[in-house]
């Protein structure tokens, strides 16, 4: 566990705490939505790059070549 020290203005610290917002289990619950939120927000522009110009649809061969080339990756890394 990990302390944390933040300096507020004593006007946002009083009414975070009237909220209820000061609390170890709020906080959390704030840091991890705003993190949820970061990471679809990134995701929702990742799709509309992806949709904008998609990726053109790929063989039955190259897929299979795709994951040959992978494998072959992963096997050569684990003897290293």
């Amino acid at each position: 566990m990990t302390k944390i020290q933040i300096e507020l203005p004593d006007s946002t610290v009083q009414a975070a705490q009237a909220a209820g917002l000061l609390t170890p289990q709020a906080l959390e619950r704030l840091l991890s939505d705003a993190l949820r939120n970061r990471a679809l927000t990134r995701m929702d522009a990742a799709l509309q790059k992806l949709a904008a110009d998609p990726l053109p649809p790929m063989s039955e061969e190259e897929i299979q070549a795709e994951i040959a080339a992978y494998r072959a990756e992963k096997r050569a890394s684990t003897r290293s």
